[in-house]
């Protein structure tokens, strides 16, 4: 008998460990929870602008780049009427990110845009983009030489509600001029068609340069672009709207035009809806700034080269997003507390 104890103990301490509740692994309630995973396939939608226009190339670049760098997320472009109802969607929710210009943001956020007394105070800034001057062509055999030389001129000023034909409007009241031309509200590319076919004397232009349909005008009737900075500051228009600044655009920029252009430019905006998720806009803030997504995105247009980290937070009239207030905060960018949510 005594030979038999041993594994008569081994056997008893064995089935012991094979109860359950004796394993070495802790109780299920006590295992650290998982993280959730990300949501997948989150699709957002992305307003750009016209055809053609470089709203459009920023916006559907920045979608690729998003999709291709942030697993979960989708990014839909949409064509639009440009900067103005881009607000106005994004205040509205109807669509997750935007390119706005800073002037339409600002005077939105205050009610004060033309004729429209609401306040688009639902959209928040992601970034600083580019410039966007304004370009006003003219043929150059009409001998205009300053902006009084337009009255009684047929100028094509862009789509209606875009920030093209809002920042002209908005010039030419300042000037006293808006009644003395006559403005047609068609987009940038059937304006160069029709300043070719000679229907229009001008087309204005709000857009990063070089721009497609100036080169196409200028490929086919000898231009001039207008010096726009110098009645701007004679006639305080900078007072009045601080969100412009002046630039020049170098020679040689387009075909006839020999000398610098003095002209003064807005600031396109990406932007988001208020209530959109700061993952998503962190994230998508990430792939973009990433050196990866910049060398993408400057690849597509030459306005895309000013594009940084250290600029990222320039020029922005409105609040930033918590999201983009976290990416920024991420990146030691010092944010003014008027930028704030």
């Amino acid at each position: 008998m005594p030979l038999l104890r041993t594994p008569l103990i081994l056997l008893s301490a064995l089935w012991l460990l094979l109860m359950p509740g004796c394993s070495s692994e802790p109780p299920p309630e006590t295992q650290t929870p998982k993280p959730s995973p990300p949501p997948k396939n989150l699709a957002l939608s992305f307003n750009g602008g016209p055809m053609g226009g470089t709203f459009n190339y920023f916006a559907n670049k920045m979608a690729n780049i998003i999709s291709d760098e942030v697993e979960w997320l989708n990014i839909i472009t949409k064509i639009s009427g440009g900067s103005f109802e881009n607000l106005a969607e994004l205040d509205e929710s109807m669509t997750d990110m935007g390119i706005v210009y800073a002037g339409d943001a600002f005077l939105g956020r205050r009610g004060s845009l033309p004729g429209d007394p609401k306040r688009y105070d639902q959209t928040r800034a992601l970034a600083y983009l580019y410039g966007a001057p304004a370009q006003l062509v003219v043929r150059k055999d009409l001998d205009i030489e300053s902006v009084q030389d337009l009255k009684g001129m047929t100028i094509a000023i862009g789509n209606p509600g875009s920030g093209a034909a809002l920042s002209a409007e908005r010039f030419f009241r300042h000037l006293n001029l808006w009644h003395s031309i006559e403005p047609q509200t068609v987009g940038y590319s059937r304006a160069a068609g029709d300043f070719i076919a000679g229907k229009v004397d001008g087309f204005w232009v709000l857009v990063g340069y070089p721009n497609v349909s100036i080169i196409e005008a200028a490929s086919r009737t000898e231009i001039t672009i207008m010096d726009l900075h110098p009645a701007a500051v004679a006639s305080d228009f900078y007072n009045l709207y601080p969100f412009y600044t002046e630039v020049v655009i170098p020679a040689d920029t387009y075909a006839h035009q020999t000398e610098p252009v003095f002209t003064f430019q807005d600031s396109a905006l990406w932007c988001a809806r208020s209530d959109l998720s700061e993952n998503a806009v962190y994230e998508s803030l990430k792939a973009i700034f990433s050196d990866n997504g910049l060398k993408k995105l400057q690849r597509t247009h030459r306005a895309a080269r000013s594009i940084s980290l250290k600029t990222g937070i320039q020029h922005l009239p409105i609040p930033l997003h918590p999201g983009a207030v976290r990416f920024w905060s991420d990146h030691e960018i010092a944010i003014p507390p008027i930028l704030l949510p």
